[in-house]
């Protein structure tokens, strides 16, 4: 996949998928956006980009905060002026609870990065995706937000949220833009949020995050129908 003279956009760019599918995107090519919490780690990313003759631009942004999207918005919109790739990665993971000893803070920390903010990347970004002559969103999903499992209450709910929002979207542009939209759920992957989940799992069971990665590089060159959803099983 040749993806050079793109713009994309990575959230959660500072490890796991997120890092993985920045590193990938650089070397077909793109020009990266890394979006994550902490400068620093998003510095070590954007330094093996570098070194592995990719380029990339760090933006250390709090994706909860109120109005921090719009401000980001407006910050990469000053310098570019179509966005190609979106790629919404950035998600916390609440304590796996019954639905009725759910935490209401964690449950707002999950509602407001896992769902409101990806509301408010779309808002944000619409106007670059439009302008782009192949704009594709990637959103990263979990399978419990289309199956529903014990315990799994907050996270998986406002992964059926962050499904919805991103289905319609592709519902309400496919006739009036060229954006294409596309859920991926990468199955078990070796990151620190499947390690809280699975505390005992040897992580060398599972596949590492560049698989992912590799997954979402090889979607972005195929023409797939908008909405669209796969899953990456492990080889």
């Amino acid at each position: 996949m040749d993806l050079t003279g793109q713009i994309a956009l990575v959230t959660g760019a500072s490890r796991g998928i997120g890092a993985a599918t920045a590193k990938a995107l650089a070397a077909a090519g793109a020009h990266v956006v890394l979006v994550a919490r902490s400068a620093k780690d998003l510095e070590k990313i954007e330094e093996d980009i570098f070194e592995a003759g990719g380029s990339a631009t760090i933006a250390p942004v709090d994706l909860a905060e109120p109005d921090s999207i719009a401000r980001l918005a407006t910050a990469i919109s000053g310098r570019w002026t179509a966005l190609d790739v979106l790629v919404i990665n950035a998600a916390t993971f609440p304590t796996l609870t019954p639905v009725w000893q759910i935490d209401p803070r964690e449950f707002n920390q999950a509602l407001t990065l896992n769902v409101l903010a990806t509301q408010a990347l779309l808002a944000g970004f619409d106007g670059m995706l439009r302008k782009s002559k192949d704009a594709r969103v990637i959103g990263v999903t979990s399978s419990v937000g289309a199956n529903p499992r014990a315990y799994w209450g907050a996270y998986g709910a406002s992964k059926a949220a962050f499904d919805t929002l991103l289905n319609c979207y592709a519902q309400e542009v496919r006739n009036t833009a060229s954006i294409r939209v596309a859920v991926v759920d990468p199955g078990a992957t070796r990151t620190k949020m499947r390690a809280k989940a699975y505390p005992g799992e040897n992580p060398e069971s599972v596949k590492p995050p560049e698989a992912v990665a590799d997954a979402v590089v090889a979607l972005l060159g195929e023409q797939f129908a908008s909405p669209h959803r796969i899953r990456v099983n492990q080889d």
